[in-house]
């Protein structure tokens, strides 16, 4: 019960309440439901939400080239493929969601001749604006793997098509 709130019973003590509602009625003086709307109930961010923000604001920086190790590539490329199916954003990105705070991993293939430090920085640094701009949620980490170089004479890793 709400200290603001406060309630009388109409019924004589001892009596069942109607069940109807008819039974309470409100002190004057106090607002109703007491506080501000706002903080009424408690919103929760699933995992993916905060995964598909993460990679949507990681694909954004320049010299990311993929994400994800080369087997999820390859899964994801053969997904893209088969009609009906969709890109995969949350591909390469983890996250762990508490109720206030959040972490990241996110895997990416940067392309050649970027440095390195410099993509992870600016990743780092575009998701932890996205997240915390779209959840409420504060990033307490993002690490960042680095798992392949993407070289101007590479052919993409998609697989060979099933039928000519």
């Amino acid at each position: 019960m709400n200290d603001t709130a406060q309630w009388n019973r109409s019924e004589s003590p001892g009596s069942e309440p109607s069940g109807s509602g008819e039974g309470l009625r409100k002190s004057s003086g106090s607002k109703r439901g007491g506080g501000d709307p706002a903080s009424r109930g408690r919103t929760t961010i699933a995992d993916g939400v905060v995964e598909k923000i993460a990679g949507l604001a990681a694909r954004e920086v320049l010299g990311v080239h993929a994400m994800g190790s080369g087997f999820s590539r390859t899964l994801g490329a053969v997904r893209d493929r088969v009609p009906g199916g969709r890109s995969n954003v949350t591909r390469g990105v983890k996250a762990e969601v508490g109720e206030v705070q959040t972490a990241l991993d996110i895997e990416i293939v940067v392309d050649y001749g970027v440095s390195i430090a410099a993509v992870a920085r600016a990743v780092r640094e575009n998701v932890v604006s996205a997240v915390e701009r779209m959840t409420g949620l504060e990033v307490v980490e993002v690490n960042i793997a680095v798992s392949d170089v993407k070289l101007p004479d590479e052919e993409e890793e998609e697989p060979e098509p099933r039928l000519q």
